[in-house]
């Protein structure tokens, strides 16, 4: 539970937290960025971290000139490549089956990579592009990707455009619009929001999948 609880506070609190880690490591930040959205796209057992709401918050900090906007969207597109890149040799190698791995099958559920598997599936390539931007799904769809040995060539400009896109967009609002007033003093309430907007899709789609069940 304290894991949990910290995770939460980091995600509310995730621009106070940004300004603390700029001021005690200075350029050492985009290596930190850097390493959380790569972790976050590229190991399928890490989905859970921040990675819109990061994007965003860093974003807003730029105007302040804490961070240069041009070496963040540089260094986390780079990080969002490499991360997916990663995932879907891992899925290659590992397979569907990896759920029933003795210790890999605690952190990957069934459920997730099911899901995931299903949007793959009735979206093609264009889900790699459409996963950026919806947590937990961005995580499994590279996995799934590499398990089902979805051509390389084609999986990487998708996932070029898609990381492109991505941090693009989520820099690009926290920059424009993170330092707005009355986006400033309810900065955690946008995080919410956020988060609740790129979870949009996978909620629309789990409901429509619970009422095709009954039906």
């Amino acid at each position: 539970m304290n894991v949990i609880s910290a995770l939460i506070d980091f995600i509310l609190h995730i621009d106070e937290h940004l300004i603390n880690i700029v001021k005690d490591y200075g350029t050492l930040t985009y290596a930190i960025l850097f390493l959380i959205i790569f972790v976050e796209t590229g190991l399928v057992i890490m989905p859970f971290l921040p990675g819109d709401s990061l994007l965003f918050a860093s974003a807003a900090l730029a105007p302040q000139g804490a961070l240069n906007i041009w070496l963040l969207f540089l260094v986390c597109t780079v990080a969002a490549v490499l991360g997916d890149t990663v995932n879907y040799h891992i899925g290659k190698a590992a397979g569907l089956g990896v759920t029933k791995h003795r210790t890999f099958g605690r952190f990957i559920k069934t459920e997730h990579l099911d899901k995931a598997t299903d949007f793959f599936n009735k979206y093609g390539g264009k889900t790699i592009i459409m996963a950026r931007f919806m947590p937990f799904i961005r995580t499994f769809i590279p996995f799934v990707a590499g398990a089902s040995r979805m051509n390389y060539r084609y999986f990487i400009i998708f996932n070029i455009i898609g990381a492109v896109l991505w941090v693009g967009i989520c820099l690009g609002l926290g920059y424009f619009f993170g330092n707005i007033p009355i986006v400033k003093d309810n900065f955690e309430i946008v995080l919410i929001l956020i988060i609740l907007v790129s979870v949009l899709p996978a909620l629309v789609s789990g409901i429509r999948g619970l009422l095709n069940a009954r039906k």
